[in-house]
């Protein structure tokens, strides 16, 4: 432990290192750092666990055996027969009967100058696993976790030059909740690369298009900008375009006077003036109407706006923000979006991947949204089964977080009607809906909103492979052989798009 504080790793690999180490030492099928934040314990890594057990928060009140560790002044040792739930039950990576119950577990509280920073779990299938070790021992391991711990998130805090640099692990561990709340999951290379241009342009006073489409989480990344913002103390107000009548725009974006139009019974400040010296988001802006694309323009350009029915100028201090699922720069083609402003609010375009691209983090998301549902229903753990999993990263996800969250949700709901309260929910194919369920995978287009099908019959690396060539050749053809332009359609980089293709054969590779 002590040496690998000296090595060139980051946080990531220094925790799986920590319980690797421990692993040399205590026989464990499983095992699992986690950081308390409040009443939540929040894993940050873990060896023998499914990876969708790290899309989920474990609240003490709900897990009897995690509240009393946190309460011990040393290492829990849980007799073999204990009827209390062992929270990771269910969620062993190894198990041969994967709903296999744990039948040893020990936990550490994870301590420092009195305060507990985290918690420690081991567990094994034989119960007399951990029998051997001495109480003693463990206490030594539970108080060398524990300053690892802090020391690691001190480390990590001068590598991300954290400005709230010597302050203790407990604040620390704070400051990463507050990303955990924003809901931003995921740890595929899409959604690493997207954090890391959510932190630089954040930093910025830049105007961000947030581009993709329905359902990726647009919104989720224009608070996260705002929330490592400069601007994070003042106010983010946010208006939907779609939502709003062309008469009721101007007014909602730039307020009025009493008597401007009928019904302006007072004066009414709009979105620029109170979100003076903050952030004003502007969700679906591709939807504003021509008419009012112009002030927005000189309100950018000059800060200045106009109250409806006034004369006089206003100066506003405002970042904005944007998003939009419509290609502008057709609009801009079409005359439905001025060119002028496209320019404006293009300053630094950031692209939400679509869950098709990272379906890496389809585990977490799954575990997350289950965990969530879970609450809202009162219901006990909830857990996936193993051939449901492998349908939900089979799937196209037309309607991408969106939609998956929609379906856990009503999952679960149906599984749970299979179930006493109280006891485990296990989420099965048959839940899923007959479009995953039955094998079909599906492939939406935003175009005219057309739909092919591949049907089952097929192993499910045969179904994605003939999806992805029809998709492809659906994308080719849609825009006349023009490799660029169907890569664009798809939303991928050209060259990923050739080297994909060549390995489906719809492309010979050139000698």
């Amino acid at each position: 432990m002590t040496i690998d504080l000296t090595a060139a790793l980051n946080a990531k690999d220094r925790y799986q290192r920590l319980l690797q180490a421990i692993g040399r030492v205590i026989p464990y099928n499983a095992s699992a750092l986690l950081r308390l934040d409040g009443a939540t314990l929040i894993p940050i890594a873990a060896v023998g666990l499914k990876a969708d057990a790290m899309g989920r928060n474990f609240t003490r009140s709900d897990h009897p055996r995690l509240d009393i560790i946190c309460n011990a002044e040393e290492p829990v040792l849980f007799p073999s027969d204990t009827t209390l739930p062992d929270p990771f039950d269910g969620l062993l990576s190894a198990d041969a009967d994967e709903f296999q119950h744990i039948h040893a577990c020990l936990g550490c509280p994870l301590r420092v100058d009195n305060q507990l920073l985290g918690v420690l779990t081991a567990d094994a299938k034989n119960p007399h696993s951990f029998d051997h070790l001495e109480p003693q021992f463990l206490k030594a391991v539970g108080a060398l976790a524990g300053a690892q711990m802090q020391t690691f998130k001190l480390i990590e805090a001068l590598e991300q030059s954290a400005k709230r640099y010597g302050q203790i692990a407990a604040d620390l561990m704070r400051d990463v909740q507050i990303g955990k709340e924003k809901q931003i999951i995921g740890s595929s290379p899409a959604m690493v690369r997207l954090r890391r241009e959510i932190e630089l342009v954040a930093r910025s006073d830049f105007t961000v298009l947030v581009l993709g489409e329905t359902g990726v989480g647009k919104e989720l990344v224009v608070r996260a900008i705002h929330a490592e913002s400069n601007r994070k103390d003042g106010p983010m107000l946010y208006l939907n375009c779609a939502a709003m009548p062309e008469t009721l725009a101007d007014s909602e974006l730039f307020g009025h006077t009493k008597g401007a139009f009928t019904g302006a019974t007072k004066d009414r400040a709009g979105k620029f003036e109170v979100a003076d010296n903050g952030t004003l988001f502007l969700d679906e802006i591709g939807e504003l109407p021509l008419s009012i694309q112009a002030k927005l323009l000189r309100a950018i350009q000059e800060g200045e706006i106009q109250r409806v029915g006034s004369e006089k100028l206003i100066k506003v201090n405002v970042r904005l923000l944007t998003a939009t699922n419509r290609n502008l720069e057709k609009e801009v083609e079409k005359g439905n979006f001025r060119e002028d402003l496209f320019h404006r609010i293009n300053v630094y375009p950031l692209r939400v991947p679509a869950l098709r691209e990272r379906k890496k983090d389809i585990p977490l998301l799954t575990g997350f949204f289950c965990e969530r549902t879970q609450r809202r229903l009162g219901l006990g753990p909830v857990r996936i089964n193993t051939h449901a999993m492998e349908l939900l990263e089979g799937y196209a996800w037309p309607g991408n977080v969106r939609e998956l969250e929609n379906l856990l949700s009503r999952a679960v709901l149906k599984a749970s009607a299979e179930c006493t309260p109280g006891e485990q929910v296990i989420v099965n194919p048959v839940h899923l809906g007959d479009d995953l369920s039955s094998g079909k995978i599906q492939a939406h287009h935003d175009s005219k909103a057309s739909t092919h099908t591949i049907l089952s019959g097929y192993s499910l690396r045969e179904a994605t492979k003939n999806f992805q060539k029809q998709t492809i050749k659906f994308a080719l053809d849609k825009n006349g052989g023009n490799w660029a332009a169907a890569a664009r359609e798809l939303g991928m980089n050209r060259s990923n798009l050739h080297n994909l293709a060549t390995r489906l054969g719809l492309r010979k590779t050139s000698k």
